[in-house]
């Protein structure tokens, strides 16, 4: 009888065993929301370097990998950044980067119908449909933190500034010094005028590390977020 408890409570012991090491396993995370329809967000978060984004072949390739994972990857991504002329090479408008439109948000609801449209008072850009790449409200005016600047380096006609005063943090590549022409994702700000409410072009950053890195974009009220659009 012995040897049978043993065996018995040897088995026990084993089922307990297995028991526990299934417990301590963590759960497996839940599946990201899915959007294939969605041709338009703008970044959950930014790459973390403040306006260093990798130049814009960097913050494209950002955009393409969101766009991936939430099941939109079949289409091609650009950021909607502008770069300015330098070291030989010509400017880029954002404006000449989204393709021809409409664009709609995670949600399936319409941001624009073309690129005039996306540059007119007409577009439907605001907090409620500006979403993240989940389908998320970026926190704005009335909200802590603040997280409404959205980096373009654009004017309100989303084209480039002229070569010279730095509107791009180096066209991307700084997390330190220069100063990156930001947006405003909810259309909101300190005043009720035209720069405060524009999505593309309502003031340039700055702070104590230089104006690019990541704690000066917070000082502001941004993160270093950017919009993508689909553009094809």
């Amino acid at each position: 009888m012995r040897g049978v408890k043993f065996v018995v409570v040897s088995a026990f012991a084993s089922v307990l065993a297995a028991s526990s090491a299934q417990a301590q396993q963590p759960a497996a995370p839940p599946p990201l929301p899915q959007a294939p329809n969605m041709t338009f967000f703008v970044t959950g978060n930014g790459p973390g370097k403040g306006a260093d984004l990798g130049g814009i072949e960097g913050a494209d390739r950002y955009c393409q990998t969101l766009a991936e994972r939430h099941g939109a990857g079949g289409k091609t991504w650009h950021a909607y950044l502008s770069t300015q002329e330098a070291g030989g090479k010509p400017a880029v408008n954002a404006r000449e980067r989204v393709g021809k439109g409409p664009w709609q948000n995670f949600k399936g609801e319409v941001v624009a119908t073309s690129v005039d449209d996306l540059h007119s008072d007409n577009n439907k850009l605001s907090a409620m449909t500006s979403l993240s790449e989940r389908g998320f409200i970026i926190p704005g005016v009335g909200f802590a933190p603040n997280r409404h600047d959205v980096l373009t380096g654009s004017t309100v006609e989303g084209k480039a500034f002229p070569a010279g005063e730095d509107r791009t943090c180096r066209n991307w590549t700084s997390s330190t010094q220069g100063a990156a022409m930001v947006g405003h994702i909810d259309r909101k700000g300190l005043r009720d005028d035209a720069l405060a409410r524009s999505w593309n072009s309502s003031h340039p950053s700055r702070g104590s590390d230089g104006g690019c890195s990541q704690a000066d974009l917070r000082g502001t009220g941004g993160d270093g977020l950017f919009y993508c659009f689909a553009a094809n």
